[in-house]
């Protein structure tokens, strides 16, 4: 990373999520333009990062957001939170915008969450990644693995075809 910028990680609030929102519409496009059928990527951005879903998302489902900020700039969010299994939390979401990719920010927010999992006595993390993504590979790095293939339907007549990874911490 660019010794001279500096990159901070902290806790977002409902206060954030304009800015949650705005970064989805940047980075959507670009991950998943190719790989989507016709109108999933709208139909996917308006479903989960409207300011409605992502209220609920922050006060109801009790996703935790983080925004990664370069130079005081939001260039990145993850989401995560805890599932029914005992010690087992979820990454919902981690994005950065393509422009910033590779300068590490997508590995500070992962260890930014796995740190707060391991603090609450958490032993694994799941994630859900669409089997064309290659971010598939950044997660590999670090050391998860696939164990489970999901074709989750979604509504509208899309579904999700996803590798279900785990990483044990």
């Amino acid at each position: 990373m660019n010794t001279s910028a500096e990159l901070v990680i902290r806790f977002a609030d409902l206060d954030d999520i304009p800015t949650i929102g705005y970064l989805a519409q940047q980075i959507w496009p670009v991950t998943y333009g190719a790989i989507l059928p016709d109108g999933q990527l709208e139909y996917m951005l308006e479903r989960n990062y409207s300011p409605e879903s992502l209220n609920e998302q922050i006060t109801k489902l009790n996703h935790r957001f983080l925004i990664a900020e370069l130079d005081e700039d939001a260039v990145g969010f993850a989401s995560f939170g805890v599932t029914e299994k005992a010690g087992v939390q979820k990454l919902h979401k981690i994005y950065v915008l393509p422009q910033t990719q590779g300068l590490g920010v997508g590995r500070a927010l992962l260890d930014f969450v796995i740190e707060q999992i391991l603090d609450e006595g958490g032993h694994t993390l799941h994630l859900n990644v669409n089997r064309h993504n290659k971010a598939k590979n950044f997660y590999e790095k670090l050391g998860f693995t696939v164990i489970e293939e999901a074709d989750i339907e979604i509504g509208n007549g899309f579904q999700m075809n996803d590798y279900i990874m785990e990483k044990l911490l």
